[in-house]
């Protein structure tokens, strides 16, 4: 064995050593704290006392250990970790409820939720599954999708295909191999390399001495196949497993929860998302409201709350440049609330670029940062209104994506680069799901009624031009241009579920690019905040890019601590939480899982 290798084993073992050893921080999931089922709560009145806490100066808690911007998941899920451990926090949202992506709003008795379609690996015992039963008491309840969940449709309405996505290992490829008879070994090995990068991949250690080491002396690659395939594109690797391209087109089809077309995606990360989905998916039941209404309360319990209608305008800093607090603006007044620790759920751009005085922007050690990240993909929403159960409107616990055809590649680019008004009817990819027929609830809440929620990608820039109007009325061509996208994809939907017609629309509300910048604060309407593509996946920007800010005091949370979409901003929370707490609570979490599975009574519910 080389000098070098010895000297580099050694120096790993001693760093190991000394995170092992070191002094950590409390277990949010030492105790398991679910309690038995309540009656769930329905009634909007009751609910909004919980999500709807408008902000006033005589609401904010005294002696606060941490203020957090933003109430998404990365905000919430972060302030109940801290909570259990007898932190008192404070959460501000600019909007008026809270829950980020994981609210929903009601318009002519339909609820619509605005970012929680499906969500994996919430089989029993699992350890996202055992985090979430931990962070709301055991309140949280899920429902499993159909099987299949996802169905695959691709090509014109005279030369479509349709394929399903069934879950379990066994299932998925058992029907792959149906439909594409002779692609045995390309369908096995793309589910072998994705399975390998589920389990081989390592959880981030709060430690950034061990991170520094693995990234700068190349262990890291050696120790995680993930990094080893990060630099790899999607299409690259599926390309080489096989020429059928309906089968290239099965086996991406999925980049529409990320945001990035096949050859700017990492393979790596994409595998990592199958396997999510691998056993199957769930939704929230009762809708996904139901996730901050049993956050909240575990947060308030320690003394802190979570607050609406409370914009951040800036985070405050003392001359040593350490966040002591931060700036709330009501009306023409400017609060401060002043707090030991800020984190920040609204993501790196909105952090650096809109609440650090201008002085700290400039550092180079912030520059540094924002320069390995860009903006994330941006797109639109349709909600629909339907009158109808979801037996008469044909619509099931599953969903539907829908392809003019299979080379993704050169369809997006071709829609993104084109004219607007002709891209605007020409519309090549359409995510359609149905909130209410996922939840079963839904009858008993609106009888009779339905829903469908519709997005697709769409350039920021195609609507900027209206982004200083106001909301509600932003001019005559901008409405233009919406009923423009939304009759395409209208189309698109009554040619996939015949049952429904436009005598059964009831209601039509489309949300742009330029909605997401009023609703969920996110600057250019990017719905997955930082950019997901290859360059996300480097060893050097994970180690650079990390809760802790260069600035003293500040932290960052949610999908741009780790990935985007729930899980990916719930991990973001652990990630954050273990480095203030100084513990890895992504290993607590598959302690706590592994706990379960042993049978232990304790985490049986009752």
């Amino acid at each position: 064995m080389s000098t070098s290798v010895v000297i580099i084993l050694v120096a790993l073992i001693v760093v190991i050593i000394k995170y092992v050893f070191s002094s950590r921080g409390p277990n949010p999931f030492e105790t398991d704290t679910r309690e038995p089922l309540k009656k769930m709560v329905h009634d909007k009145k009751e609910k909004k006392k919980v999500l709807k806490q408008g902000f006033v100066a005589s609401k904010l808690p005294d002696n606060l250990d941490a203020i957090i911007i933003g109430s998404g998941i990365g905000g919430l899920g972060l302030a109940v970790l801290l909570a259990k451990v007898g932190k008192k926090v404070l959460v501000l949202e600019q909007h008026d409820r809270a829950g980020g992506c994981c609210h929903t709003f009601t318009e002519k008795g339909f609820e619509f939720d605005v970012g929680i379609h499906y969500i994996g690996g919430l089989e029993d015992h699992k350890p996202l599954r055992c985090m979430l039963d931990q962070m709301t008491n055991g309140q949280l309840q899920w429902e499993p999708l159909d099987n299949p969940f996802d169905h695959v449709v691709l090509g014109p309405p005279e030369n479509r295909r349709h394929y399903p996505i069934y879950s379990g290992w066994s299932r998925f490829t058992e029907e792959l191999k149906k439909r594409f008879p002779g692609e045995e070994k390309a369908i096995d090995e793309n589910l072998q390399d994705g399975f390998l990068l589920k389990t081989l991949s390592f959880y981030p250690t709060p430690e950034l001495h061990l991170q520094f080491f693995l990234v700068y002396t190349g262990l890291v690659k050696r120790l995680s196949f993930f990094f080893r395939m990060a630099p790899r594109s999607l299409t690259e690797v599926v390309n080489e497993l096989t020429e059928n391209k309906d089968l290239r087109a099965v086996l991406t089809y999925v980049f529409g929860t990320y945001g990035n077309i096949p050859k700017d995606a990492s393979f790596a990360m994409h595998s990592l998302l199958l396997c999510h989905y691998l056993n199957g998916a769930w939704y929230p039941k009762g809708g996904a409201s139901q996730i901050a209404y049993h956050m909240i309360p575990i947060i308030e319990k320690a003394g802190g709350a979570v607050l609406v209608r409370a914009p951040v305008n800036r985070i405050l800093f003392n001359e040593d440049k350490e966040a002591y607090g931060v700036s709330v603006m009501k009306g023409q007044e400017e609060i401060h609330i002043r707090a030991p620790m800020v984190i920040s759920n609204a993501g790196i751009f909105n952090t650096y670029q809109k609440l650090l005085p201008e002085d700290l922007q400039a550092t180079p050690a912030i520059q540094k940062q924002l320069s390995m990240m860009k903006r994330g993909a941006t797109g639109v929403s349709v909600f629909l209104g339907l009158t109808g159960t979801k037996e008469e409107l044909g619509l099931k616990a599953d969903n539907y994506w829908v392809f003019a055809d299979n080379n993704f590649d050169e369809l997006m680019e071709n829609y993104v680069n084109g004219n607007r008004e002709e891209s605007a009817k020409n519309i090549p990819f359409l995510f359609v799901a149905s909130p209410s027929a996922k939840d079963s609830t839904s009858e008993e809440r609106s009888p009779g009624k339905s829903t469908l929620t519709l997005f697709f990608f769409a350039k920021y820039e195609w609507f900027e031009e209206w982004k200083d109007n106001k909301v509600t009325n932003r001019g005559t061509d901008y409405k233009e241009l919406k009923e423009t996208f939304t009759d395409s994809v209208l189309k698109m939907v009554m040619d996939i579920f015949p049952k429904i017609t436009r005598d059964k629309v009831e209601y039509i509300d489309t949300g742009t690019p330029i909605t997401n910048t009023h609703y969920i604060g996110a600057a250019k309407g990017e719905i997955y905040g930082a950019d997901h593509g290859l360059a996300r996946f480097s060893p050097e920007l994970n180690v650079i890019v990390r809760p802790q800010t260069p600035l003293k005091n500040l932290y960052l949370t949610g999908q741009d601590m780790f990935l985007c979409g729930f899980a990916g901003a719930l991990a973001g929370a652990l990630t954050c939480g273990s480095a203030i707490l100084n513990r890895n609570l992504h290993l607590d979490a598959v302690a706590l899982a592994k706990k379960s599975k042993c049978g232990n009574g304790k985490f049986k519910r009752e």
